[in-house]
C-alpha cells in the first residue's frame, strides 16, 4: 500500500521501489481496498532486500516495526523512518481500511519532507 501511494502522490516527484527481507506478492485485501480508491497495486511485488544497495537510496521505510531486522547499512540512509503500523494480515477488512488511511498520512507527510 505504501509503494502504491508514493508512486501516486510522488509521482514525478520521488522515484520508489519496494523490498522486504524476502520476496512478496501484495496481499489480496490490500489490493481490494487500495482499488476502492482508485489506485490498483496488483501488479506490484516486494523484491529481497539483497536485490538492492543501500548506498542508491536516500529514504528508506521500514514497516510494521521491521526496521529491527534489517541490515544495518539500511539503518544508517540520510532518512531511515520504521513506521510503527499494526499488520493488518488476518485481520478483518476495517482494519486494512485503518492502515490504508495511516499509511497515506504517513506517505503525504514523507514526500512533503523529501521534497
Amino acid at each position: 500500500m505504501a509503494e502504491g501511494f508514493a508512486k501516486t502522490l510522488g509521482k514525478d516527484k520521488i522515484e520508489v521501489t519496494s523490498s522486504g527481507l524476502e520476496a512478496s506478492r501484495v496481499h489480496p485485501t490490500a489490493n481490494k481496498v487500495m482499488s476502492e480508491i482508485g489506485i490498483d497495486i496488483s501488479n506490484q511485488t516486494s523484491d529481497p532486500l539483497s536485490a538492492f544497495n543501500a548506498d542508491d537510496y536516500d529514504a528508506v521505510i521500514s514497516l510494521c516495526g521491521c526496521g529491527i531486522n534489517l541490515p544495518p547499512e539500511w539503518l544508517t540512509q540520510e532518512v531511515f523512518e520504521d513506521w510503527q503500523l499494526e499488520d493488518p494480515d488476518g485481520q478483518p477488512i476495517e482494519t486494512f481500511h485503518r492502515v490504508r488511511d495511516e499509511i497515506k498520512e504517513r506517505v503525504a507527510n514523507l514526500i512533503d519532507q523529501l521534497s
